[in-house]
């Protein structure tokens, strides 16, 4: 119930109504200021108040919590066997089998066992929603070439505070899953006292873990996988020791060589020797000596050969050597002189085992490597060039321009016999495609701002691992025109070697006449005076400042 009371009141007793109008102002009350009330109060200093008319923002970084993944493996052993049974007998155990199987309760329990083992099996099978059928009979279209080009896939970087360089990078043999990689610094006398002696041996997949360790007693200049055995490893120190490793027996050497059976410097070079025991391989150093060794017995190398490459009793320091296990009595050896000397291991005297020598460079030679597809040509590296040369010829068949900074290594593709990959000392790689061109690089991919010291191409053609100065060893991926064969590919670049060589050979019958022409004619001309010598040389030198002159202006 709403109860309501309503007031009323009449108009006229509310009053006037106001009326609103515009009027000017007027001064109703004027109050003069009075000065003694200043006194009371005190005066305010100006102040200044800075601001900003953008508002004002703040920043914040947040970053994700990174996950470590490692790996382990399960080992699984044989075991079960009854007190009375000894499992390293295998008669002993073979016997029992049989008297298991015949047992009516174990035929029961496999059966039951095969029946959830199937029923497993069945659920795991999956079916492949994109495969194509009669692929082989679809004819397939031309390749669509595309350019050469390189990306980086994986940075694996020396974990000590003192960087050391990847001086020698050995892909595993079987799968290339890995790599193993040798740290050292190669300056003379730059090696701190407390630097770490460790290398590592990296998984392709994971490069922020460490796979495995390796601890010598000297840093490793040199490493190398055994083609045979992926377990086992060899290594050249810095101080001329060799040493061997069996990866499943932990990360110190099995045994080391003896340091007055072994070099005097650095080894700097590393190979295995095609043997039935595949124990056996040999190493060069820079002190002149090429020594083989097996690893069942590294007290002291089985044979020695000082590297005397002019047959004159001055020995050469050796920087590189080249094994092909389809050749094996035949090497080759690399030297500080810039000497290529093909040897031959059946020989009795060191005079008979160098069998050419050939002048290649004017410094060092850095690497020596066969063509894998033909193999009496092979690839050098040294000072500013890389040469490709014949056996059959004394002079190379193709050289390339002279590159403003060093070239340290070089390698040929694995899966081209055309393609060949060389570094530089300014951190750079160039691809050369000699069907493509010969005067200039294909490509050339900046990896990093250290020089690089080595450079290996993977099994499969498809990466290459490049170990630089400053600790990393890049894992690059090449593109599917550096890794597949093209057509004619092989016939092509055999007959461009095969044209070269006859070349070279035709130039060389053609000098050697010119020589022994030269020859006759001086033997019958009389002897020059004194003066005529002098003025000779006068001229040459003046000949010679002109020509200065002009190339100054």
């Amino acid at each position: 119930m709403e109860i309501v009371y309503v007031y009323q009141r009449k108009r006229n007793e509310f009053g006037k109504q106001p009326l609103f109008r515009n009027k000017p102002a007027w001064q109703s009350v004027d109050i003069e200021p009075d000065p003694s009330y200043i006194e009371n109060y005190t005066e305010k200093k100006f102040c200044s108040v800075e601001c900003q008319c953008v508002p004002e923002q703040s920043e914040h970084e947040v970053n994700t919590e990174s996950l470590t993944f490692s790996n382990q493996g399960i080992l699984h052993l044989q075991g079960g066997w009854p007190k009375d049974v000894d499992p390293s007998d295998v008669e002993h155990t073979i016997r029992y089998r049989k008297k298991i199987e015949k047992d009516e309760e174990y035929i029961k329990s496999i059966k039951s066992l095969g029946d959830a083992m199937e029923q497993c099996i069945k659920q795991n099978n999956a079916i492949d929603i994109y495969e194509e059928y009669f692929k082989d009979e679809i004819e397939s279209e031309p390749p669509v070439i595309e350019p050469p080009s390189i990306k980086t896939y994986n940075v694996y970087r020396d974990p000590n505070q003192i960087k050391r360089a990847a001086s020698c990078v050995s892909w595993y043999p079987d799968d290339n899953h890995k790599i193993a990689v040798a740290y050292s610094i190669l300056q003379f006398q730059k090696m701190p006292y407390n630097m770490c002696l460790d290398s590592y041996i990296w998984d392709v997949e994971n490069p922020n873990v460490i796979d495995q360790t390796i601890t010598p007693s000297s840093p490793l200049v040199t490493l190398k996988y055994n083609p045979k055995d992926p377990h086992i490893l060899i290594g050249g120190s810095y101080n001329g020791l060799v040493s061997y490793w069996d990866l499943r027996k932990g990360q110190y050497p099995v045994d080391t060589s003896l340091i007055e059976k072994s070099h005097n410097d650095p080894v700097f070079g590393l190979s295995w020797i095609q043997s039935k025991s595949g124990s056996e391989f040999f190493s060069v150093s820079t002190d002149g000596k090429c020594l083989w060794w097996d690893i069942r017995k590294l007290s002291e190398p089985t044979e020695t050969l000082l590297i005397d490459a002019e047959k004159n009793g001055k020995i050469v320091g050796g920087t590189t050597l080249d094994f092909e296990s389809t050749m094996p009595t035949k090497f080759m050896i690399g030297t500080e002189t810039g000497n290529i000397l093909i040897c031959n291991k059946k020989g009795k005297t060191a005079a008979e085992k160098i069998v050419h020598n050939y002048p290649a460079h004017l410094g060092p030679i850095y690497s020596l490597r066969r063509n894998p597809f033909f193999l009496k040509n092979f690839l050098t590296i040294g000072d500013w060039s890389a040469k490709i040369w014949s056996e059959d010829v004394k002079y190379p068949l193709l050289i390339s321009k002279n590159s403003t900074p060093y070239l340290t290594d070089g390698c040929w593709s694995t899966t081209r016999p055309s393609v060949l990959y060389t570094s530089k000392m300014d951190g750079s790689i160039d691809v050369w495609d000699l069907l493509f061109k010969q005067n200039d690089p294909t490509l050339t991919f900046q990896v990093c701002n250290s020089p690089i010291h080595t450079i290996q191409a993977q099994e499969q053609g498809k990466m290459l691992a490049v170990g630089a100065r400053d600790g990393t060893t890049t894992l690059l991926g090449l593109s599917e025109g550096l890794i597949q064969i093209q057509n004619n590919e092989k016939k092509i670049f055999s007959e461009m070697l095969e044209r070269e060589a006859k070349r070279e050979k035709a130039l060389e019958s053609t000098l050697r006449e010119k020589r022994v022409k030269q020859l006759k004619k001086a033997e019958a001309l009389p002897e020059p005076s004194a003066e005529t010598i002098q003025e000779l040389i006068t001229q040459a030198q003046n000949d010679f400042y002109e020509t200065i002159e002009k190339e100054n202006k």
